[in-house]
């Protein structure tokens, strides 16, 4: 297999991750610096900061209901922080295994995150051409008008260039204040949604993804945890 999804399976990075560091030098095959696409073989000794890494790999799954105020990183990058923020890795249980976040969510936002060093599974449900289904609850201040529906739902331009999918997008509740809607991407582009909606005029004060295909948060409460169960994780890897 390609050193990259060697390095994924490993729970190290995602593949894009693993990419960035075969590109920085820290990984060797059989005492050489590997490079990106190079093949990994079961007889080979693959490296990372000097440290051999074995090609049995135990995988892990969990499902976090992510609550806003911490951030989808293995660790806090920000620069010029006085404090460390909290991230999601805080909140596996103890004597869990080299996992990652499966995709982003904002620092404001919350809701449903898996975690796992299962490569080909984060593969699966990040990767634009598989189209996997994402839902998100989101609230705006104020009515949403039917040409703001409309342009949403068509894809808008989000920034030069860049224009977001066709998408879903079904009010459940309204009144002058507020109005919520429930909002189906395929893909997942930085802050794709508070974008969007900013680009019709509309300013997003609430956002949780509340489900990935049909699997749900359901009985999982803000900030906690749970290993996905052998059916769920069949069930994600052949969506």
């Amino acid at each position: 297999m390609r050193i990259n999804k060697f390095l994924a399976e490993q729970g190290v990075a995602s593949r894009r991750g693993a990419d960035e560091i075969v590109a920085q030098g820290r990984v060797s095959i059989n005492g050489k610096v590997a490079k990106a696409g190079d093949e990994v073989g079961p007889e080979d000794t693959v490296t990372l900061d000097g440290k051999i890494l074995s090609h049995k790999v135990k995988y892990e799954y969990y499902l976090l209901n992510k609550p806003k105020g911490c951030v989808c990183t293995v660790n806090d990058k920000k620069e010029n922080k006085e404090t460390t923020r909290k991230t999601v890795m805080d909140f596996l249980p103890q004597g869990a295994g080299h996992v990652y976040p499966v995709g982003r969510l904002d620092y404001a936002s919350e809701g449903m995150l898996i975690l796992t060093n299962d490569g080909d599974l984060a593969y699966r449900l990040t990767a634009p051409q598989n189209e996997i289904p994402k839902t998100y609850l989101v609230r705006v201040e104020g009515a949403v008008s039917t040409a703001q529906l409309s342009r949403l739902r068509a894809g808008v331009e989000i920034e030069k260039g860049v224009v977001t999918k066709k998408c879903k997008v079904t009010v459940t509740e309204t009144d002058k204040k507020f109005t919520k809607l429930h909002v189906v991407l395929t893909e997942g582009k930085n802050r794709e949604i508070r974008r969007m909606f900013e680009v019709v005029g509309l300013h997003v004060d609430f956002l949780k993804r509340i489900r990935i295909g049909e699997l749900t948060l359901a009985g999982l409460d803000r900030g906690a945890i749970r290993r996905l169960t052998p059916e769920e994780v069949f069930y994600l890897k052949n969506l």
